[in-house]
């Protein structure tokens, strides 16, 4: 098949390259030096260096391609889904915009095409398992840890980005939507911290972030839910400083006499200072967690940079995550027509086991236990 990736950032890349394997791929970039990255690791897979933003030109450019793969920055995500469709085009996204992406529903059912959103690893995978067992079993409680960390961090960020740095400004800025005892509730991002053990690399805090999306809508029936971020101890000290500073608020200030984004001047700042290193190591860690009354489901994640490929374990957690999605599309194993989010997907036993083998055969393993009481 024909597949336009919308995004040549570390996960579009990785996303392009891998769906390569099989398909033939054109990336999409604004950034001529992430299509030349890409072109030396695959000199097959076609460039085209585009403003995604020119959303009057996407007719032109994605009219002979059979699915797109959005993988933009969140900022920009609605708007470059809502044009892909409009195209015409079955589409999986992974740009995690603030947005309800369901209100693209219609017109994506009127395009007739299948949109798979949020297809990442959280949301994403934390979404396919909770749709899976929500068909088998009565959840009382749904809650799963994530992270994207440095495997070795340094003061006094302790932190570096492994995907957009104004992404992550984001989840710290956006109130935490949740259900406590079947209501939905609101608590402040970076709230209600805690120490978590991980044989695989000792104590992380966690606190809460805005990572529920389009579960609280979905799986409004489960009594609780809840996602908390993972970080190394210090992070979020430091985090709080600065937004108790100001240094993360929406506001304009003066700065050589020129007005400019508060926000942006911080976000700025942290690209810069969140990059990784060329060869620095990283891991991803995710923990989810569905109780019943009468048995406990958990499934964990670790999962570190690929020393062979130098591709990162977010970029492969969460681009294996997507082409996965992308191949269920090509194969018809999933053909709903409009807007599903990955619980709508993975409730369907061929499609989740199809996702969890095409990880395992990219060496991104999920293992699962289960308690019973």
């Amino acid at each position: 098949m024909k597949i336009a990736v919308l995004g040549a950032g570390m996960v579009g890349s990785t996303i392009a390259l891998d769906l390569a394997k099989v398909h033939s791929v054109t990336s999409f970039d604004n950034d001529v030096d992430n299509l030349i990255a890409l072109k030396n690791k695959n000199g097959a897979i076609e460039s085209v260096n585009a403003d995604l933003q020119r959303f009057d030109k996407y007719n032109e450019w994605l009219t002979h391609f059979d699915i797109v793969v959005t993988a933009v920055p969140g900022f920009m995500g609605y708007k470059v889904l809502e044009a892909a469709i409009n195209v015409g085009k079955n589409v999986v996204d992974i740009s995690f915009f603030p947005e309800d992406a369901m209100q693209l529903h219609q017109l994506a059912k009127e395009k007739n095409v299948t949109v798979i959103t949020d297809c990442g690893v959280a949301p994403g995978m934390s979404n396919f398992i909770l749709g899976r067992y929500n068909e088998e079993m009565k959840i009382d409680s749904f809650e799963f840890y994530v992270g994207g960390l440095p495997l070795h961090p340094k003061p006094p960020f302790f932190y570096k980005a492994p995907f957009s740095p104004m992404d992550v400004i984001e989840e710290y800025i956006r109130p935490a939507r949740m259900i406590e005892n079947g209501q939905i509730i609101s608590k402040p991002a970076l709230s209600e911290r805690e120490i978590i053990n991980f044989d695989s690399v000792g104590a992380l805090e966690a606190f809460n972030t805005d990572g529920l999306r389009s579960l609280i809508e979905t799986m409004g029936h489960i009594p609780n839910l809840k996602e908390k971020t993972l970080r190394w101890p210090g992070h979020l000290d430091f985090i709080i400083a600065l937004k108790n500073g100001g240094l993360l608020d929406d506001k304009t200030i003066l700065v050589n006499n020129k007005l400019v984004s508060q926000l942006e001047t911080t976000t700025n700042w942290m690209i810069k200072e969140w990059k990784l290193d060329e060869g620095e190591e990283e891991f991803t860690i995710m923990k989810v967690i569905l109780k019943s009354k009468d048995k406990t489901i958990t499934y964990n994640l670790f999962d570190q940079t690929d020393s062979t490929t130098q591709t990162t374990s977010m970029a492969r957690t969460t681009g294996y995550t997507c082409t996965a999605a992308v191949n269920l599309i090509a194969q018809n194993l999933f053909t709903e027509k409009g807007v599903s989010p990955p619980e709508l997907v993975g409730k369907h036993a061929n499609c989740f086991d199809f996702v969890l083998n095409y990880l395992k055969d990219r060496n991104v393993n999920w293992k699962m236990t289960e308690k019973s009481f």
